[in-house]
């Protein structure tokens, strides 16, 4: 199968911090003493600021060192995986259940160290998740945390924590589009989408040379992007994108409450007894024995802790299942129209019909209340534009090629550097598409001077977007791959039905 690069807004709330559904519903009347951990406290210190204050880039300086070193820097950075609820931006502002407990920290060591005035401050550097441990040697970030499970292989390179959570084990979650099985057996030869740097990818190989043993088929493992994390790949599931996902136990429980068309198989194991940990350098002894303090009042089953799983579990906004019956038949409709103007334009039709489908549901009568039309959303006055040169948009075919026209002009004119890939620019365009192109160029030279990489959009220019924009933007785009995602393996599917019937035509 061809692999794409593709992310979806990272949706995992529960990445440190865990206890069942029940137990975070019990908590919800309780009051919220997080909040009050430091009543009347400023507002956080932000990167700019603090780089202004202490005198470079935090973004881009790598050093190595303990507790002194940092405290000598006056800084202990914490690298994580950016996504709403762990660790998010929105109008500016950092959130998220990572960002609030280590906030804590930041108070927890200030006090332990005497600091009143000149105080040690916290910062977070969001990274992809397949570079975490990686930046962690690297001397990019003094700690990982990211729901990372604490196994013998890892910490042959880190030290961890103590543990975070309970036991936890790894299971199969099942789907609406999922074949009916009876034990792991039964997936001999099934395809299963798994991150490779994942644990769930050493638990289904060794799944795999059990049964190559026996003489069975093997899992057909499919690379899944390493942007996408767990509770995206459950909500894919939940949606029938997926057939089934393999994940930590305790995620599919808390995520049951919302997605509510997963099946938790609790008797189809792949690995057990496994816990989650924060990651520090070997080299840093001192900063662990902290970190080991403060996380006797702050993980799994304390105060603290539950209370940061209740806040951030709840009241967020969940993309629509893009092939739902209605809007499946919808996209069917007018697949064939996308296919035809993304071929003149050089786009991936999918991508344009996935941007269709955040615009308007790919509902042609849709009307936004600023005047915006159909599949596309586009302002008549735009389609009118020499640039795009389309005045009537009121039926789907020309309102779709008036769309990708326009996105192709956003590409070409403002995102042509070479420097930049064809799927990046595609991705800045749509940025742009929402939130105008000005902005996301001004964005890109943002970027830059922070240390962070002006051709890409993801864990990149995506960092600057949310923080001068909001999640608005950020969650638009990332909501057309996952769309994106859904189409194409539907389409996948449909021809690999094909090719089945004309083999047994045949025979």
């Amino acid at each position: 199968m061809v692999v794409f690069p593709k992310k979806m807004v990272s949706l995992l709330i529960a990445s440190m911090l865990l206890l069942g559904s029940q137990a975070v519903m019990a908590l919800d009347q309780e009051a919220d003493p997080v909040s009050a951990v430091n009543p009347g406290e400023a507002p956080p210190i932000s990167s700019g600021e603090l780089e202004s204050e202490i005198g470079f880039n935090v973004y881009a300086e790598q050093w190595i060192g303990d507790l002194d070193e940092m405290e000598a820097q006056r800084m202990i950075r914490v690298l994580t995986v950016y996504g709403v609820g762990r660790y998010y931006l929105d109008g500016g502002r950092e959130k998220g259940l990572t960002y609030d407990l280590f906030k804590a920290f930041e108070t927890f060591i200030n006090e332990r160290l005497g600091k009143r005035h000149v105080k040690l401050h916290v910062v977070f550097i969001p990274v992809a998740r397949d570079e975490l441990l990686s930046s962690l040697l690297e001397g990019r970030g003094d700690i990982a945390a990211a729901g990372i499970s604490i196994t013998p292989e890892l910490e042959e390179m880190v030290d961890f924590t103590i543990p975070l959570t309970k036991e936890v084990s790894q299971i199969l979650v099942t789907g609406p589009s999922a074949p009916q099985i009876s034990s792991i057996d039964d997936l001999s030869g099934k395809s299963i989408y798994v991150r490779v740097s994942s644990n769930y990818r050493y638990s289904l190989d060794e799944l795999n040379r059990k049964f190559s043993e026996q003489g069975k088929p093997e899992v057909v493992l499919e690379d899944a992007s390493e942007y996408l994390e767990d509770v995206d790949l459950l909500e894919m599931v939940n949606a029938g994108l997926l057939e089934w996902a393999v994940v930590d136990d305790y995620k599919a429980r808390i995520w049951t409450d919302v997605f509510d068309s997963l099946t938790l198989r609790d008797d189809i194991v792949f690995r057990s007894g496994l816990k989650l940990g924060a990651a520090v350098r070997k080299s840093s002894p001192n900063l662990l024995v902290e970190l080991n303090e403060f996380m006797k009042t702050h993980r799994q089953g304390t105060l603290h802790g539950n209370m940061l799983i209740n806040r951030y579990v709840k009241n967020f906004d969940w993309a629509g299942n893009a092939l739902g019956t209605s809007d499946f038949k919808r996209f069917q409709d007018v697949a064939a129209i996308f296919e035809k103007y993304g071929e003149e334009y050089g786009i991936d039709y999918l991508m344009v019909a996935a941007q269709g489908y955040q615009e308007s549901g790919l509902d042609q009568s849709a009307r936004s209340g600023a005047g915006a039309v159909g599949i596309m959303q586009l302002l008549p006055s735009t389609a009118a534009d020499k640039n795009v040169g389309i005045p009537d948009i009121s039926d789907a075919e020309s309102n779709i090629e008036a769309g990708v026209k326009y996105l192709d002009f956003i590409r070409n004119r403002y995102f042509n550097d070479p420097g930049i890939d064809r799927f990046n620019q595609t991705l800045f365009a749509f940025a742009a598409y929402n939130a105008g192109p000005a902005r996301v160029v001004k964005m890109r030279g943002k970027a830059e001077q922070q240390g962070y990489d002006p051709n890409i959009w993801f864990d990149n220019v995506e960092i600057i977007a949310a923080r001068e924009i909001g999640r608005e933007t950020v969650q638009y785009v990332a909501n057309i791959l996952k769309y994106y995602v859904g189409y194409r393996l539907s389409v996948e599917q449909q021809v690999k039905r094909g090719e089945e019937r004309e083999k047994q035509n045949l025979n």
